[in-house]
């Protein structure tokens, strides 16, 4: 008797899991910014400008409620100080802008539930979580030309009176998490929206993130373009004032439209039920 439940109970639950697993891949494109010591104001949740990103993942469907992606995105931040509202900051008067590209694993969960394939749940929002790396080269603007600011240790890295500060990588470990919501047009294509923050390892992709070597030290150490781009504030800075705060790692968000093609279809699966999975007939 207990054999003939466990039949049942297979016979019953193998193909719901075969219809609901599937492969998908799509494209995404929208928006970018990023959260930093040069946000315009000192809230944590204010941001730097709004710029482009673009990405495309692939998605294996566990089942209507979960599913597992893989993602990889490219756009761009950027931020100064220029615009900021805090008097302090705009006195400051720095900027950056970087390239990123962004490899990410998560795991999505479909809060109504979302089957595609057989048009039985065609809506619905989802949430969504997971980890990933990010790479990204902050740059300024130096006499008309935009400069790599990472080797020009703006913060006083690898000088032996620092041994502390060591140079940061351009690769950071990101932690993403978000929501969005999908729409089944018919069992091949779907279209979205999704929108995400992640959070970082690294406190330097704007090349911000603690306080001011002294001027001499700067410029006779390690020449005038890491001097002039440290400290643009046009006022005499000493070691240990504040530049950044190294409190706070850096953040940024990823969001846009989606498309998406689905590489199963029901006729495919209907095929497989109808050849059945051997159950028995009681």
């Amino acid at each position: 008797m207990k054999n003939l439940f466990i039949i049942i109970a297979i016979c019953l639950f193998l193909p719901t899991v075969s219809k609901s697993q599937y492969l998908e891949f799509g494209v995404i494109g929208g928006f970018s910014t990023y959260s930093g010591d040069l946000n315009p104001t000192t809230q944590r949740i204010s941001h730097g400008e709004f710029r482009y990103s673009v990405g495309g993942f692939l998605r294996y469907n566990l089942g209507s409620y979960f599913t597992a992606k893989f993602a990889v995105s490219a756009g761009r931040l950027s931020a100064r100080d220029y615009d900021s509202l805090d008097p302090a900051r705009k006195a400051r008067n720095l900027q950056f802008k970087s390239t990123f590209i962004e490899n990410a694993l998560s795991l999505e969960y479909n809060i109504l539930g979302y089957d595609p394939i057989f048009m039985t749940k065609r809506v619905s929002p989802y949430i969504f979580a997971g980890i990933g790396m990010v790479y990204f080269n902050p740059k300024a603007l130096y006499n008309g030309e935009w400069v790599e600011l990472q080797p020009l240790n703006t913060e006083g890295q690898g000088l032996p009176e620092f041994p502390a500060r060591k140079p940061y990588k351009k690769v950071a470990i990101a932690f993403p998490f978000g929501f969005g919501l999908k729409v089944a047009l018919s069992n091949k294509f779907n279209i979205g929206f999704e929108a995400g923050v992640r959070k970082t390892t690294t406190d330097y992709i704007d090349d911000v993130s603690t306080t001011y070597v002294a001027d001499e030290i700067m410029n006779e150490t390690l020449g005038p373009i890491s001097f002039q781009l440290a400290n643009r504030s046009g006022i005499r800075k000493e070691t240990g004032d504040i530049r950044g705060n190294p409190e706070s790692n850096d953040w940024y968000a990823i969001g846009g439209l989606t498309m998406s093609y689905n590489l199963s279809s029901s006729n495919k699966y209907g095929k497989r039920k109808r050849r059945g999975i051997g159950c028995p007939t009681f």
